[in-house]
């Protein structure tokens, strides 16, 4: 009887399902469906924080957009506008060089009306936050003047403006136009005593 009962318990073994005992290998595949899952929502949090970080983006650039649209909504009106400047300072100067039209009567009315009317353009533009640029006697610099010539001026500093060809304008930080400027030069006799003085210099080194 004995010998029955153990053999009945063996073949009550045999017989158990084979998905309550788990191998190795069911035991590794496991795992990696775990940490694969796990990559999964790694990937799909990365793909999330750059969707969010891209909207950000967007906004931000809509934003300047706006506001650079508020504030330079009139750039190009306010350039073109420029040309009524220029016009009312061409008219004044030549009433002032012409002789025979000084002798006119109505040549001081004329000048009194277009000096009022330069005068209140300029005050417009200024309402709109458009300003001349300053330019005579400052170091020349490229991102507000441009310059046409040079002057020979010993009396001033190389590369100093001397001269406005035509006036340049700001609006707020933005250049509407340069400065068009007249810059100062050494002449030629200032420049060979410069030259000479540099060669004596180097001699004296060499010594």
């Amino acid at each position: 009887m004995e010998k029955e009962k153990i053999i009945n318990a063996d073949n009550e073994n045999k017989d158990a399902p084979e998905d309550e005992i788990k191998s190795e290998d069911d035991l590794d595949n496991e795992k990696d469906k775990v940490v694969s899952s796990e990559d999964k929502i790694k990937d799909l949090e990365d793909k999330l924080s750059r969707t969010l970080a891209e909207m950000e983006n967007q906004r931000r650039r809509f934003e300047k957009e706006r506001d650079d649209a508020f504030e330079y909504g009139g750039f190009s009106f306010a350039k073109e506008a420029l040309n009524l400047i220029d016009n009312l300072e061409r008219s004044k100067i030549s009433l002032e060089n012409d002789e025979d039209l000084k002798k006119n009567n109505e040549y001081k009315k004329i000048s009194e009306h277009l000096e009022i009317i330069y005068n209140d353009t300029i005050s417009i533009f200024k309402k709109n936050n458009i300003e001349k640029i300053d330019c005579i006697n400052k170091k020349l610099d490229p991102n507000f003047h441009q310059a046409m010539l040079e002057i020979e001026d010993d009396s001033k500093e190389q590369g100093t403006i001397v001269q406005e060809i035509q006036k340049g304008f700001l609006m707020k930080d933005r250049l509407l136009r340069p400065s068009l400027v007249g810059v100062s030069k050494k002449t030629k006799k200032e420049d060979n005593k410069d030259n000479k003085t540099k060669e004596n210099e180097h001699k004296n080194e060499e010594k």
